[in-house]
């Protein structure tokens, strides 16, 4: 999988674990070397990182005799180069967003035309609940994939002449139900991972595991209820999957399941870390949605004294000003913007360097997002998108009482701020400001004679004495590595 939060090691698992250093070490050489010996002699050049990382994860997986390998492609899927499997056991689709679009196209359409380029002809595939129009061209790729071939007899075919037949293969998807038809009667299935829309990857999670095992001739594999053919969900193009009762082993992974960096919380005493790689306008949307039930679950400090950051990078051709706008109704007290940088050096930290992307490139486009956001907050008109609107009445303006499900969190009242908008040039300055001096972890090297950053005194007050400080990490995976690196040095381990 990729990308990795804290080190290579974690894109090449076996039985849920990152592959040793010795190991690592063991099976990149071997590639390496082979290939360095095998390259064209006119055009000598080597794989690309991603490229590299797939062609030894393969070698890993057949020298450590794997009997299941889980491989998620690198960008988009048709012309991927995890994309060589001619005969998977299965195939999956989760939901679509729009990312990458200078690689997979401007629209939802055009990107699930990639990603149902992973499709086979023979080979059972699943999606789940997409947009209308980008779910029929996911059939129409999947529509594609057929294959015909004479076969003796009259097997699943036409009757030819000399009595054989045309065999006529296509590439059967699916459509995975909504997870509640899993849980019957008072079987509520508790997801490990926090967050709505986790509840479509577990479903298409439960489908993808029943038809490898069903495909390997496994017992126990669940009841399964049976669906009339040619089902159909509110009248889309793709047959609904049957649902069957998820198997003790299901209902646990489902329990246990981890996923660092996603959704997930770290309390470090006064200070709270909401930590969530989103990075595309759907899953901001959900992360929005999660951390704001979150920060109303946790307890409040009696003496209402509650700090709110954001800590925001995002990266490649992403639209930034739209991302940063879904996360104006959570009322951030301040937003910081720092590149992915553990460290302004970053020699020590290979695992989290990015050689395509400079420290001045990165720097003049978290300038770029503090200009944004500090605009965005000018034009905020107080209304939250998330809400109803309000209810004009004689004039007047009434806010509505909050329906069920809506969450809102009360806009703080106003305070010398200082600067509301702080650029950082690493992500240790960063989190060292947030701390202030609380978290043992972030502790400020020994001074050296320079000079302090310039917005380390913003706030500063601010949060010393703040009862409670909750920081949502959000808008890029490495980012979200980066600050796990720092909260938690074991993980570097």
């Amino acid at each position: 999988s990729s990308p990795h939060l804290v080190q290579v090691r974690e894109r090449i698992r076996i039985n849920g674990q990152p592959i040793s250093k010795e190991l690592f070490s063991k099976y990149f050489w071997l590639v390496y070397n082979r290939l360095e010996k095998t390259k064209d002699p006119v055009h000598a050049s080597m794989p690309a990182y991603f490229r590299f990382l797939t062609i030894m994860a393969f070698h890993v997986f057949l020298q450590e005799k794997v009997d299941l390998a889980v491989v998620e492609v690198g960008i988009g899927g048709a012309y991927d180069c995890t994309n060589i499997i001619r005969a998977p056991v299965v195939c999956g689709v989760s939901s679509l967003g729009i990312d990458h679009t200078s690689i997979l196209g401007d629209t939802m359409e055009k990107i699930a035309w990639q990603k149902g380029g992973i499709f086979k002809p023979g080979v059972p595939a699943f999606t789940v609940v997409q947009p209308e129009r980008p779910l029929e061209v996911l059939r129409d790729r999947a529509q594609e994939q057929e294959v015909s071939w004479v076969v003796g007899g009259e097997w699943g075919g036409y009757p030819m002449a000399g009595g054989l037949s045309l065999l006529s293969l296509q590439c059967p998807l699916y459509l995975c139900p909504e997870l509640d038809a899993f849980e019957g009667g008072h079987r509520l299935l508790k997801l490990g991972l926090a967050g709505d829309h986790q509840r479509s990857n577990a479903a298409l999670a439960l489908q993808l595991a029943r038809t490898w095992l069903q495909r390997r001739s496994c017992r126990g594999l669940g009841e399964l209820k049976e669906v009339p053919p040619g089902t159909k969900l509110a009248g889309r193009p793709v047959p609904l999957a049957p649902t069957f009762r998820p198997t003790d082993a299901m209902i646990q992974g489902l329990r246990d399941t981890e996923w660092l960096g996603r959704t997930q919380v770290l309390p470090r005493g006064p200070v709270t870390w909401y930590l969530d790689g989103a990075h595309t306008t759907s899953s901001v949307q959900a992360c929005v949605r999660w951390f704001r039930q979150a920060a109303l679950n946790q307890d409040k400090p009696h003496d209402g004294s509650e700090v709110r950051v954001l800590l925001f990078n995002a990266t490649g051709d992403r639209d930034t000003a739209a991302l940063l706008k879904l996360l104006l109704p959570c009322h951030f007290d301040y937003a910081v913007f720092c590149p992915n940088f553990t460290e302004v050096s970053v020699a020590s930290n290979a695992d989290q360097q990015n050689f395509n992307v400079t420290l001045e490139n990165a720097l003049t486009r978290c300038l770029e997002n503090q200009r944004t956001w500090t605009r965005l907050l000018e034009e905020k008109g107080g209304q939250d998108p998330w809400l109803p609107a309000p209810l004009r009445v004689g004039g007047g303006l009434l806010q509505p009482a909050p329906t069920r499900g809506t969450l809102l969190l009360v806009p703080p009242a106003p305070r010398p701020l200082n600067s509301p908008a702080l650029v950082f040039p690493c992500l240790a300055q960063a989190l060292r400001w947030v701390a202030q001096g609380r978290d043992p972890r972030l502790a400020a090297p020994a001074a050296t004679g320079a000079h302090p950053h310039p917005a380390a005194s913003s706030g500063a007050v601010l949060l010393r004495e703040a009862a409670a400080v909750r920081v949502l990490v959000t808008g890029s995976l490495h980012l979200v590595g980066g600050v796990l690196r720092l909260l938690d040095p074991a993980l570097s381990q």
